[in-house]
């Protein structure tokens, strides 16, 4: 913070606890003719007006929150630049990447700093962390479950979920049932595979998806054909000449999506056969697809959450579409 807005936020803010105490003594003296308790002359609907002072209790309130104000500025942070007596953060606002904020946090608790977001992580980790192991590893404590073992524990999915519900609802939803361009993940429908160890690899590392454009190349004409013939994979009604025509140009598809267009979950190309459609499965939406690409990122979270919660969250996500092996 530059020292201009530094001074200006101190002046403003100092200023405006003065006024207040000013005012209140102000008020607390009587300033009318009028003796205490007697009536000042006026009159609004039947009811007249008293010189009374202020209450007491109210006036004492309100010096007690002077008070605290004062403490409390002279305390923590507030007054422009300066840090306050105790060197309170609420967190390191200089940190740059997931590195960064990790040794932030280490050093924080190491030197016993008064970092609340340190703090918070470090009383977390106490009071939840053996609760992870125990849902996520084996009794030998370095062997992680397999997905279905730990589908079959109550506990472990709700905490999964939970942790779903904390890191990645905002992208699939509270349901887990996606957005267009968000995967459903109650489906069954998997762009990179749904067995547990894809699903893992997905939660850990992330996923960057590409899907190029083909208006330069294919011309919109082109794009048209490819569109009527991808969509004829699903058995939609489309113009049989364009189909025709389409399946010649779809060679350089099937690089990624097969002949047969049923996709390849190793580079994360969709079946085009079935009725799932990331990007909606419209004439129009295709078109887009295909006329302009599509990107997505999926975040890797392996440093965010740990490998117990990328565990847990792993198994609450398979048991989405594979309720009946997790019972």
């Amino acid at each position: 913070m530059s020292t201009f807005w530094s001074i200006w936020i101190t002046v403003i803010t100092i200023g405006t606890l003065v006024g207040c105490a000013l005012l209140l003594r102000w008020c607390s003296k009587n300033h009318s003719d009028a003796k205490e308790g007697e009536d000042m002359g006026h009159e609004y609907d039947g009811i007249r007006e008293l010189n009374n002072p202020l209450p007491k209790w109210w006036s004492y309130l309100f010096v007690c929150t002077l008070i605290f104000s004062a403490v409390y500025l002279a305390l923590y942070p507030g007054l422009g630049s300066f840090k306050g007596l105790l060197d309170w953060t609420s967190s390191d606002q200089n940190v740059r990447s997931i590195a960064e904020s990790k040794a932030s946090v280490a050093n924080a608790q190491s030197e016993k700093r008064l970092d609340q977001y340190a703090k918070e992580l470090d009383d977390a980790n106490k009071y939840f962390g053996e609760e992870f192991q125990q849902l996520a590893y084996a009794k030998d404590g370095t062997t992680l479950l397999p997905l279905p073992e730990i589908a079959k524990n109550p506990n472990a999915v709700k905490v999964g979920q939970r942790i779903f519900l904390q890191n990645c609802s905002q992208c699939h939803g509270a349901d887990a049932r996606g957005q267009k361009g968000f995967p459903n993940l109650t489906d069954g429908a998997w762009l990179y595979g749904g067995e547990p160890k894809a699903i893992i690899e997905t939660i850990r590392n992330g996923r960057v998806g590409q899907m190029p454009s083909w208006k330069e190349a294919m011309g919109e004409e082109g794009v048209q054909e490819v569109v009527s013939y991808t969509l004829s994979l699903s058995g939609r009604s489309v113009n049989a000449r364009e189909a025709a025509a389409g399946k010649k140009r779809f060679v350089v598809c099937a690089a990624c999506h097969g002949t047969d267009g049923k996709g390849n979950p190793a580079v994360g190309a969709p079946d085009l056969t079935d009725q799932y459609w990331l990007f909606g499965g419209s004439r129009a939406d295709v078109t887009a697809t295909v006329m302009h690409g599509r990107s997505g990122v999926m975040p890797a979270w392996k440093d965010i959450l740990g490998d117990d919660k990328v565990q847990l969250v792993a198994a609450y996500v398979w048991s989405l579409s594979n309720s009946e092996e997790s019972k």
